[in-house]
């Protein structure tokens, strides 16, 4: 097959464009910070959904079984410390940021105990049950918020004549309970080995841990636009991911780019929106800064999909045209 000369093809998408027309679409329809909003505002103001109480008799416990098994006083008192500080600051409901499919909070990684209205209310749930219940319940409603947001933006990026259905959510839910089956039949698994492996040598254990970090750094480009192909072209779950690991293996040194900058990008002003301390109104600038965004970012994320899939469609159509032409 003869490939065509290159000045034939149109130039392919760019990540500086893709992050900027990211960004002029959020400025332009501002109203779509509201979920990421609404959601920072529930974590930071509202009430906390606490398991602290539940998991309280478990302290004895766990010296009990440090003191069998020889553990210092100091390694306990450590260990035992930083048990009460995650529970004690632990709230349920930033379980409401779901992953891959979600919501963006960045209250949901800090978890205040401190507001400007003082104290949060504490709401204690006292039974293994209701613990389950509560996970369940919040990871379905964080699902279908992420849907509907993942929705409105891609929406704005895309706009149809008709509306894009429910049926784009419910896909995108199915998407994410595949993703969470996967992590748990892959992930325990996993954790066993690295466990067995530290137990044997921690030195092997480490390497076999940065190889696996390696791995991830290869895997996260294809799984990054995996949920694009539902909100941008309509596709339901298997054929999105078939579409996504498509156009990554065509583009992957673009499109690792364009992760590596969105990823940077995020983590690099999170560490700025969570500078003001959380009894302080400055906080709710870090909250508006951070809805703003990774909305911006997700925005440019459908973009550089939706620019990507059609500018592979059209250099395919020409190799296939160039290869059916009779040569003279």
């Amino acid at each position: 097959m003869n490939v065509p000369k290159s000045e034939t093809l149109p130039p392919p998408p760019g990540v500086i464009g893709s992050l900027k027309a990211g960004f002029d679409t959020v400025a332009v329809h501002i109203t779509a910070i509201f979920l990421p909003l609404v959601l920072d505002l529930l974590l930071w103001l509202g009430p906390h959904l606490s398991v602290e109480k539940l998991f309280q008799p478990m302290l004895s416990d766990i010296r009990s079984f440090g003191h069998a098994n020889g553990v210092s006083a100091s390694d306990l008192d450590q260990m035992i410390g930083i048990y009460k500080t995650v529970f004690h600051q632990f709230n349920l409901l930033s379980l409401l940021r779901t992953f891959p499919i979600g919501v963006s909070s960045l209250m949901s990684g800090l978890n205040p105990l401190a507001t400007p209205l003082g104290t949060p209310t504490i709401v204690q749930v006292h039974s293994v049950f209701d613990v389950l219940g509560w996970i369940a319940i919040l990871t379905l409603l964080g699902w279908l918020g992420g849907g509907f947001y993942f929705r409105w933006i891609a929406s704005l990026v895309t706009p149809r004549e008709e509306a894009i259905g429910v049926q784009v959510v419910l896909q995108s839910v199915f998407l994410s309970i595949m993703w969470m089956i996967a992590s748990f039949v892959l992930g325990i698994p996993l954790f066993l080995v690295l466990y067995l492996l530290f137990a044997i040598n921690p030195i092997l254990g480490q390497g076999v841990l940065l190889f696996l970090g390696f791995l991830s750094m290869w895997l996260v480009v294809p799984l990054f636009f995996s949920a694009h192909g539902i909100f941008i072209r309509r596709q339901n779950v298997f054929a999105s991911v078939i579409s996504s690991l498509q156009m990554t293996r065509f583009t992957l040194p673009t499109s690792s780019l364009f992760v590596l900058s969105v990823i940077l990008i995020s983590i690099g002003l999170n560490f700025v929106w969570s500078i003001p301390p959380s009894d302080s109104w400055m906080a709710l600038i870090g909250i508006l800064g951070h809805a703003f965004i990774t909305t911006a970012l997700l925005a440019a994320s459908f973009i550089y999909y939706r620019d990507m899939t059609g500018w592979l469609q059209t250099v395919f159509e020409k190799l296939k045209t160039r290869a059916a032409t009779p040569q003279a």
